[in-house]
């Protein structure tokens, strides 16, 4: 999944479809292309990418179809890039020390 994730979110509109249900919780296919600037079937084609890997997910509140981010669709991204986030946090660790010493 993890591959298949990255793949998906290699794609800058999808990240940026990401960050705007991030930022502004769930909302519709209408209010994405608009911020987007896609066309409405364009956005949902992206959406439909997004859900197939599992990191948004789809909701009907009446006749309007809610689209908001999925969590646990980021679990396996999380576990591959946790030894990257480790190492980048030792090296800022690190330049902390180095800089307390030189204070």
């Amino acid at each position: 999944m993890t591959s298949a994730a990255f793949d998906v979110i290699a794609e800058p509109t999808r990240r940026r479809i990401l960050d705007l249900l991030m930022s502004g919780g769930p909302r519709p296919v209408g209010d994405l292309a608009t911020q987007t600037g896609l066309s409405q079937p364009n956005t949902s084609r992206h959406l439909r990418v997004l859900r197939d890997a599992g990191l948004v997910e789809c909701r009907a509140v009446g006749q309007r179809r809610l689209y908001a981010v999925r969590g646990e669709g980021f679990a396996d991204l999380a576990r591959w890039l946790a030894p990257y986030v480790r190492l980048w946090q030792s090296g800022l660790n690190a330049l902390e020390e180095h800089l307390d010493r030189a204070e």
